[in-house]
């Protein structure tokens, strides 16, 4: 894998890294066996990360995903979406 998955799109307007998109460096897919979530969620009084919304993927350990390759997202890009800051891409395989 040469390249990192992009976080496309982040409805999860409570976090932190939300500032019209995903301004984390890189997102930690995590979760449970039933549902992917974002482990970099954060709820805070403050808008932190990078100056522009490109955040990606570094990290996933939902090893039931079909995306999931060496613990790195194989997808061409993710969403991440709701209240509980669910990855849109997540399929059990």
């Amino acid at each position: 894998m040469t390249t990192q998955t992009l976080v496309a799109s982040c409805t999860t307007t409570a976090c932190s890294y939300n500032n019209g998109g995903c301004t984390a460096l890189a997102i930690t897919v995590a979760g449970t066996a039933d549902q992917a979530t974002c482990g970099t969620f954060i709820a805070l009084d403050a808008r932190g990360g990078i100056p522009t919304a490109q955040g990606h993927v570094g990290a996933c350990q939902r090893l039931e995903c079909v995306h999931n390759n060496d613990l790195l997202c194989t997808a061409g890009e993710i969403g991440i979406a709701g209240d509980q800051a669910m990855c849109t891409k997540f399929e059990v395989r």
